[in-house]
């Protein structure tokens, strides 16, 4: 009774926090079983994680990844809800899920002591910190992860900067790429890269729309089917959007963009590229573009460059 007590009120109190919290930065987070070898305690590890999960949901800047969705969305792949997660499989999860930081661990018994211990990955820097929560003889496993929930909070706030890959602005991008590019001439491109989302053309693509403005940004002329003036580069690929998760209002869409740079006159390949994105909107379709756009630039970025000679 107690448990679902805990569990309703966690909650309510999302669902409120949540949306205050739609003005602000959302740190999205994922909480995986723990593992619960351990003869005492071995039924305690989902029974945590889910604990944990519905405390973290009602802090207003945390998006917390539904258990359900978390399981569906690995799907097939070698991980799931069950076990410890490496920082190695850390970048993987979080571009399955969007999820920015992960959160796993271990419950056992020490001489009459429960101790939980749980690990908090961010799936971007790979960075890992680590929680104690130690339990005397008697202790509810609900306070216990009330508690443990509490400094995992305060380490997704205070620590964020160090879990979460530092966002670029696109003026610190575009001044990169200058001075990657320095003083070398820079030619004509054209660029033309198909768009789908949820298998429908998109009329207005993002991933185009992205790079090309930051060619014309840099220096490049940029040319079309109406230009009277000669590409000398084009630039083609494919890219497609789809919709992830949805935590109440906020929806996640997923993005991958292929692309091919060469030269017009040679066919010589000057480069291959893809990225995958994610972004996060209440919007889905903002969420994807988004996403696209994201993509888009850090392909610009290390694409650009290899266009001068």
């Amino acid at each position: 009774m107690k448990l679902k007590s805990t569990l309703l009120l966690a909650t309510l109190v999302c669902a409120t926090s949540l949306t205050r919290a739609l003005a602000g930065d959302i740190l999205t987070v994922a909480v995986f079983d723990f593992d619960s070898h351990d003869e005492a305690v071995r039924d305690l590890g989902p029974k945590i994680a889910t604990l944990v999960n519905a405390n973290l949901s009602a802090d207003p800047q945390i998006n917390t990844v539904e258990r359900a969705e978390l399981d569906k969305a690995l799907g097939e792949q070698e991980l799931s809800l069950s076990g410890s997660v490496s920082s190695e499989s850390a970048a993987k999860v979080g571009q399955l899920t969007g999820a920015k930081v992960l959160v796993t661990g271990r419950v056992f018994k020490a001489e009459d002591q429960t101790i939980i211990v749980a690990k908090i990955i961010g799936t971007e820097t790979g960075r890992v910190y680590g929680e104690v929560v130690n339990g005397k003889p008697g202790a509810a496993i609900t306070d216990l992860a009330v508690e443990l929930a509490k400094k995992i909070a305060t380490d997704v706030d205070q620590k964020g900067d160090t879990l979460v890959a530092k966002v670029v602005t696109t003026e610190e991008r575009i001044d990169r790429i200058k001075k990657a590019l320095g003083d070398k001439p820079r030619p004509v491109v054209s660029v033309s890269i198909t768009e789908q989302h949820f298998g429908q053309h998109v009329i207005d693509p993002a991933a185009q729309t992205e790079i090309s403005l930051m060619l014309q940004q840099c220096g490049f002329t940029v040319v079309d089917g109406g230009s009277t003036n000669k590409a000398a580069i084009e630039i083609t690929g494919e890219a497609f959007s789809e919709y992830g998760l949805r935590k109440g209002n906020l929806q996640s869409c997923r993005a991958r963009i292929e692309i091919k740079a060469r030269y017009i006159d040679s066919g010589d390949v000057i480069a291959v590229d893809r990225q995958t994105s994610v972004a996060v909107d209440i919007a889905e379709h903002v969420a994807a573009k988004t996403a696209l756009q994201t993509g888009a630039a850090e392909l610009a970025e290390r694409l650009l460059p290899k266009l001068v000679k």
